[in-house]
């Protein structure tokens, strides 16, 4: 029945030639038709107004299993007069075909059986082989386009009714049109097929593009990781070495002490034991001082680097100053200047002549006390510096 609903509304639609609307018969029917599919073998939940047996709860995983269907999902529950599931689950499909996603969500919510044994019977149509073939078909259905208006319809209490007259056709009227029917829906099945192919190729395309950008993200993290541990493998076989050879020069000096006094073996060779054990020892303690000490410099390469950046600053301030003081200088100038040819403001211009010149000789001041920390900030960096050779010079 499902097969019959969807053929006949593609074929309709594709002879009409418009949008179609909510009064269109067929389209009617299809909703019927599907309301059915999704409540054959529902399970009955009891709740205290009763038992209630709705297909809402089924459509609500498809927000879960697709991010994208959560617009659909908002929208029916924003739309005001539904009051029911049901009516939430028929504006649910309406707004799903509108959106030409009808196929794939179905298609995604049949493959979580999983998911859907919380509402259906074992033997339910969703839960068979035939529900994915009713998914399949419904591919067909993104050639038309609909516009419905759902904001007037009764969807709650609305009666879904099967007309069987509909997808009853008489014979002649059948023969006639049986090979303009195969030879639409043999275009549509190529062009569904189409769109099919190109949809799971361009995932497969995304899929692979996002595998490789991970698998170039983890072979980069996996290059340096094992470049460090090359490192690392490198300088403990070099220490091996070390020690081997440390090792070799004490055993071969044993021999011949034990060789030169053979009575003297045991106590020799515990002293070697001893003499080893405290050279090793005493490495570990130079290590760790010598890591103490890279420290301790790399603190002062900070310190100097920040007295660097002090002073720098300091030496735009005094930039400044001296700029802020040549325009003082040359302002004082230019009041002399006009001091000597105006007599009538020769008081006021010498008023503002020897403010000019207090701040002159303020910003004098302070222009040397900055030189003086200046010199100063110099002499830190410089005992910075000569402290940071001496422990670098230090021996180890």
């Amino acid at each position: 029945m499902a097969k019959l609903s969807i053929k006949g509304l593609i074929e309709s639609a594709l002879n009409l030639g418009r949008t179609l609307d909510s009064d269109y018969a067929p389209l009617q029917q299809f909703f019927v038709v599907m309301e059915h599919c999704l409540k054959h073998g529902l399970k009955t939940k009891k709740t205290f107004l009763g038992q209630n047996k709705s297909f809402w709860g089924p459509l609500e995983l498809v927000e879960k299993l697709t991010p994208e269907a959560g617009e659909i999902t908002a929208s029916v529950k924003d739309l005001p007069g539904l009051k029911t599931p049901i009516g939430r689950g028929r504006a649910w499909l309406r707004l799903a075909l509108m959106q030409k996603k009808l196929s794939d969500y179905m298609k995604t919510l049949i493959n979580r059986k999983d998911l859907l044994s919380e509402f259906y019977e074992p033997n339910a149509l969703m839960m068979e082989e035939e529900g994915a073939v009713i998914a399949g078909l419904l591919v067909g259905l993104n050639v038309i386009d609909a516009n419905l208006c759902m904001k007037g319809e009764d969807l709650d209490s609305q009666v879904g009714v099967i007309d069987f007259s509909m997808y009853l056709k008489d014979g002649g009227h059948t023969s006639k049109s049986t090979e303009g029917d195969g030879q639409i829906t043999a275009i549509l099945d190529q062009k569904n097929y189409v769109e099919e192919l190109n949809r799971h190729l361009s995932a497969s395309v995304n899929n692979l593009q996002a595998k490789v950008d991970a698998l170039e993200k983890s072979n980069t993290k996996l290059t340096e990781e094992l470049a460090v541990a090359n490192n690392r493998i490198i300088t403990m076989q070099e220490e091996v070495e070390r020690v081997k050879e440390e090792s070799c020069y004490l055993l071969e000096s044993n021999r011949k002490v034990s060789k030169a006094d053979g009575s003297a073996d045991g106590h020799v060779l515990g002293d070697a034991r001893k003499q080893l054990k405290e050279e090793t020892q005493l490495r570990l303690d130079v290590e760790k001082e010598l890591e103490v000490q890279i420290g301790m410099k790399q603190e002062m390469e900070l310190s100097m680097k920040m007295l660097e950046k002090d002073i720098c600053e300091k030496q735009d301030a005094l930039v400044a100053l001296r700029q802020q003081l040549d325009d003082l200088r040359s302002l004082n100038h230019e009041f002399s200047l006009k001091s000597q040819t105006s007599d009538s403001a020769l008081k006021q211009k010498s008023e503002i002549i020897s403010r000019l010149e207090d701040k002159a000789s303020q910003l004098t001041a302070t222009i040397k006390q900055l030189e003086l920390s200046e010199m100063d900030m110099v002499k830190q960096a410089k005992n910075l510096n000569s402290a940071a050779s001496k422990l670098i010079q230090k021996p180890h």
